[in-house]
């Protein structure tokens, strides 16, 4: 991928990206607030036992900082919006900017990654909003670590090394999800063999 593709395909992956991780985040909010209002309510996300995000806001994961992971997103994604409309709009991004979002998403990558893994084996259930993060943040850091690779913000060496991920970014991604597709067939097997017996 070229370096003036890439500038015309990054904004617009973090724009959409990041309006999708947004909205999430906020209806999660919500539904976190009107739990705290009435802890009678259902969420509306709570579809079955697996697919429940009433038991994941329920577990100490869901405010792994001591407040909802929601807030997080909220704050996150606007942030990285904001930066897709803004180069969308044609401006120019210092390295040092562009170095402080790849350290956000790879941050926000080890966080999905950490969560997944607390979903699927300690709480045992999945938030349909949460998945939608989990759907976004791998293509965001996809697509920033490729720019950053391609314009040499992350360092000579690495230009030379990354052009691989560059070249196979989307096997990159598809083995991503197909991993994690894997896992929570496999975790909830059982649940999904009953569906169709």
């Amino acid at each position: 991928m070229t370096e003036q593709r890439l500038q015309r395909i990054v904004p617009i992956v973090l724009i959409v990206c990041c309006a999708l991780g947004a909205l999430a985040a906020a209806i999660l909010t919500i539904e976190k607030i009107r739990v705290l209002q009435d802890p009678t309510y259902v969420p509306s996300c709570s579809l079955n036992p697996i697919l429940s995000c009433g038991s994941v806001m329920e577990s100490d994961q869901a405010e792994a900082f001591g407040f909802p992971n929601p807030l997080i997103g909220i704050a996150g994604f606007t942030t990285v919006l904001v930066t897709g409309v803004s180069l969308r709009a044609g401006a120019e991004l210092k390295r040092w900017y562009w170095l402080g979002l790849q350290g956000g998403v790879l941050l926000g990558t080890a966080f999905v990654a950490w969560l997944t893994y607390q979903s699927l084996y300690r709480i045992g259930a999945l938030c349909p909003y949460c998945l939608i993060v989990w759907a976004v943040i791998p293509v965001l850091t996809i697509y920033v670590t490729c720019h950053n690779i391609v314009t040499g913000h992350l360092g000579r060496r690495m230009q030379r090394v990354g052009a691989l991920l560059v070249r196979n970014h989307t096997v990159v991604l598809t083995l991503w999800y197909l991993t994690v597709a894997t896992l929570i067939l496999k975790r909830f097997w059982d649940y999904w063999q009953s569906l169709v017996t």
